[in-house]
């Protein structure tokens, strides 16, 4: 079947819409015919090969559509459902057999492979020329993908697929990581690095669970303003003061931050993450980094302060689970994040990842129709 996609083919080199031939579903493939797709900065990322996929490739993994075909294993969905799309991961893992699949032993096998689990790819040129495909379990920039029936969520006919395709994400990573992995008491003291899609989706969520102080730091005066009109109480400009951890005790009045989340990826941001923790405090580090990316850290803080720094995927979202409650909160006014969305043409696509590297734009959602 031909479809129409977005190939990355260099690092730093535009995304050209031609195409593409994609397989016939196997057994266990469901067909998805994309509606909208949100732009992540790990796609950036994939795409310059800071986190290195191979290429070609097609990229996009916050997708959302209608299931047009489905394998003869498949229980889940059905032609006509719609569903939103997900990472992947294998199932038969010890993380994945108790329930925690974010933490997949073979996540990057799976999600930044481009590839399916036996290697072959799914997507090939004209010729015949290989080209990856089921990035994330999906390649969904691309007005048709393959998944499996273990990374989608099937959603109500009448859910707005524009608004929810970046739940898939970047939007579970920072609410996940608050309400799912660190699940901060009611009054406690959070500190955010970080006000874009992930940082702001982690402020709604520590707003949710009744943080008492929420800390954003971040450079962009519009993004700090919206952090607080999504619940920050306090707001930091890092490149105003000389020492971040040092002003957020200044707001804080305090020994520092209960919990702390990292998400610009930049190794000196995480250092500050850690630094501005009070003691007994935990640090999550979501940004994605650059392979091989080393961290620093005052070892002796760390440990007679009893200090907790730990990585979080995916805000430990089941997206079955998660993305519904997610769903919930936003009918109930409580998760205010179409806010940060902006909407391109498919065909703008270099347009709207332009405007994610400059800032211009939170969350750019290409619409595929």
């Amino acid at each position: 079947m031909r479809i129409t996609a977005a190939m990355a083919t260099a690092p730093h080199a535009p995304l050209i819409l031609t195409e593409l031939e994609i397989d016939d579903p196997r057994d266990d493939e469901v067909l998805v015919r994309v509606l909208a797709c949100g732009v992540c900065h790990t796609d950036l990322a994939c795409r310059d090969q800071a986190l290195p996929v191979p290429l070609p490739a097609v990229l996009g993994h916050e997708g959302a559509g209608i299931v047009e075909r489905v394998g003869a294993a498949v229980r889940k969905v059905a032609p006509g459902d719609h569903v939103l799309l997900s990472y992947d991961s294998c199932a038969t893992c010890p993380s994945c057999r108790a329930a925690k699949p974010f933490y997949c032993h073979q996540f990057g096998a799976y999600n930044f492979s481009a590839r399916r689990p036996d290697g072959s790819a799914a997507l090939s040129a004209e010729g015949g020329a290989v080209v990856g495909g089921r990035f994330f379990g999906q390649s969904a920039f691309a007005s048709h993908c393959l998944a499996r029936e273990r990374n989608l969520v099937r959603v109500a006919a009448e859910a707005p697929l524009e608004l929810l395709a970046p739940l898939g994400c970047g939007i579970q990573t920072g609410a996940g990581t608050v309400l799912n992995a660190l699940r901060p008491e009611a009054g406690a003291t959070i500190a955010i690095f970080g006000a874009g899609t992930v940082g702001l989706a982690a402020v709604l969520g520590a707003n949710i669970a009744g943080c008492r102080r929420i800390i954003a730091i971040e450079p962009n005066p519009a993004r700090r303003e919206l952090a607080r009109e999504f619940g920050a109480t306090d707001t930091i400009d890092p490149s105003a003061v000389a020492d971040v951890p040092a002003a957020l005790r200044d707001a804080l009045g305090a020994a520092g931050a209960d919990y702390s989340i990292e998400c610009t990826g930049i190794p000196a941001v995480a250092t500050a993450a850690v630094h501005s923790l009070a003691p007994r405090g935990t640090a999550a580090l979501v940004g994605a980094m650059p392979a091989g990316a080393e961290y620093r850290f005052d070892a002796i803080k760390v440990m007679t302060e009893g200090l907790t720094v730990r990585g979080v995927i995916e805000g430990e979202s089941r997206p079955d689970d998660f993305l519904p409650r997610l769903i919930a909160l936003h009918r109930e006014g409580r998760f205010p994040f179409a806010r940060m969305i902006r909407h391109y043409p498919f065909a703008e696509i270099n347009a709207a990842l332009a405007a994610s590297e400059r800032g211009d734009a939170i969350k750019p959602v290409l619409l595929m129709a």
